[in-house]
């Protein structure tokens, strides 16, 4: 195989590094690394809440939903996708947070891939 082709599996990934399967914090020599974005697969449980806000976003996003049902949460209005494929997008500054109504799967994408915004569960 090519040495500019990687083949993963999401789900087994993801359980390894909090959901996320590339972004600058993998290690320099893994072809996932990327600082230019940030792709996660979360699974979440029915009621899972994000810890806290984030605040002073950076970064734009696309969230995607997989299966079952998931609400994002920002200061103006929250938006609900419960049909696979429904997705939303939000730029730079917008603060916000989510909660799985059902056991879900979502995809999110971010870009750039910038530190700082883990949190503790």
């Amino acid at each position: 195989m090519s040495e500019n082709v990687y083949v993963g599996n999401a789900p087994e990934e993801a359980a390894l590094d909090a959901g996320w399967i590339m972004g600058h914090f993998k290690a320099p020599d893994d072809p996932r690394h990327n600082e230019a974005v940030e792709i996660k697969w979360g699974v979440h449980e029915a009621g899972e809440r994000r810890a806290a806000w984030v605040r002073g976003e950076e970064r734009q996003a696309l969230l995607v939903l997989v299966s079952g049902r998931f609400r994002m949460e920002f200061p103006d209005q929250d938006v609900v996708l419960s049909q696979q494929g429904q997705y939303v997008i939000w730029g730079k500054g917008v603060d916000h947070s989510w909660e799985a109504e059902e056991p879900s799967v979502v995809m999110t994408v971010r870009w750039p891939s910038v530190p700082g915004y883990r949190v503790s569960p």
